[in-house]
């Protein structure tokens, strides 16, 4: 069997240790547009903060490629996909064939349309290479002040990133409030208060409209509300969106992200996709879209490389779940998390504990007696809990009482709760 896979972050790997646990012998071919080794993408903001060195990047160890068989081609970008010849084409001509292929380009950096971002001084966020190219501006030129475009999880985490290596930081973003696709207005001012409490400023509903520079390099920004703000560098971290470009003509089902059934399959017969770059399902939505989470990724691929090695596996969905620590404020979101306080319609019920002083805020919402969603800040130890039981919408009414509380935990559920939780060889609860 002539295995390839493009990619080579989490779903990739996870694909390629499910292919060589079941087939010993096939070949597998590895594409990958970046030049470096699997890494966790996440740490990319530690690296540019100078909290982790590069040799811990890693994903896997250096040896990974070797040791499971893998021809690896590091910096080579599919260009175009033929399923009808079972063949890919690189963007420099190279053409490789198969018998099954496994797409995994994960997410591309979502860029809007600003005048100007051509100037020099203007970054994206999302893989080493972009540290790489920040790191040679801060050394090349006197960076006092930077903005970063997206309150986001990406946008957050290279703004503190920037913070910690001395740089005067103003977050500029779109929406009424900070990761306001996962956390709600009160939350998200508990993190403005506390990158506000670290000099760092914050600008809500408005966005970058113009680069203001000078001599090919960045002086500054114009915001749709008419400010502007000085600065010698621009991160545009609005987020991603699945990178599906190079599919164009090839008949392979797409709509935000490539179209994939319980086994990870795409409309083209022994193509399969995984991680950032599909639509699969939400199990509380109940609907397919993208969840660009790193666990889910690295499940997606596993079971895409199962199946390609001829298993038969399913993969049940997942849901939003984010985690993010800022300027020592930790949180965490899971499941459906920004319905309003006021959503009878939706037949949801929202409990909110608040603690201002201990700069705790929980929300949790119900619907039907089960848990959809969570909020946690500043107090995040029961996270484990609360994903266990949204993901198995276990019935918590009688537990209302307790789901916010500082001493909830597994010990107050009863028998009946915690045999759904808790289950292996020697364990008793």
């Amino acid at each position: 069997m002539n295995y390839l896979i493009v990619g080579n972050s989490a779903a990739a790997v996870g694909a390629i240790e499910a292919i060589r646990a079941a087939d010993h012998d096939g070949r597998i071919t590895l594409l990958a547009a970046e030049p470096d080794h699997t890494y966790s993408r996440p740490l990319i903001s530690y690296l540019l903060a100078g909290k982790v060195a590069g040799e811990r990047m890693s994903y896997r160890p250096a040896d990974f490629y070797e040791a499971h068989g893998v021809e690896a081609h590091l910096g080579e970008e599919v260009a175009r996909v033929d399923p009808a010849a079972r063949a890919v084409t690189t963007a420099a001509g190279h053409r490789f064939e198969y018998d099954r292929l496994l797409l995994a380009t994960g997410g591309k950096p979502f860029v809007p349309p600003i005048a100007g971002l051509d100037t020099g001084g203007v970054f994206t966020f999302t893989q080493w290479d972009d540290v790489r190219r920040i790191e040679s501006h801060l050394a090349e030129h006197a960076v006092r002040d930077a903005v970063v475009l997206g309150g986001g999880m990406i946008g957050l985490k290279a703004a503190e990133a920037l913070m910690a290596r001395g740089l005067k930081v103003t977050i500029v973003e779109l929406a009424d409030r900070l990761l306001s696709t996962t956390l709600d207005a009160e939350a998200g001012a508990i993190l403005v208060e506390a990158l506000r409490c670290r000099d760092a400023a914050v600008c809500l509903q408005t966005t970058v409209d113009r680069v203001l520079s000078r001599g090919g390099m960045i002086q500054g920004v114009h915001l749709t509300n008419d400010f502007e703000i000085y600065c010698q560098m621009l991160v545009v971290a609005i987020g991603v969106v699945p990178n599906v470009a190079f599919l164009a003509g090839s008949g392979i089902a797409t709509r935000r992200g490539i179209v994939v059934d319980e086994r990870m399959r795409t409309s083209a017969e022994d193509v399969y996709a995984a991680g950032d770059v599909v639509e699969a399902d939400d199990v509380l939505l109940g609907e397919k879209r993208p969840i660009p989470i790193l666990p889910l990724a690295y499940r997606q691929g596993f079971v895409a490389g199962r199946n390609m090695a001829g298993l038969d596996e399913c993969y049940h969905g997942g849901m939003a779940m984010n985690s993010i620590e800022i300027c020592d404020v930790p949180t965490i979101s899971i499941g459906r998390t920004t319905v309003c306080d006021n959503c009878s319609d939706e037949g949801c019920e929202v409990l909110v504990r608040r603690d201002a002083k201990q700069g705790i805020y929980k929300k949790v919402v119900l619907r039907e007696g089960r848990m959809v969603g969570v909020i946690l800040v500043g107090e995040i130890d029961n996270a484990g809990i609360f994903a266990g039981l949204i993901e198995r919408q276990l019935n918590v009414e009688a537990l209302k009482p307790l789901l916010l509380s500082s001493e909830f935990g597994l010990l107050s559920l009863d028998s009946e709760y915690r045999k759904h939780m808790v289950s292996g060889p020697g364990i008793e609860v």
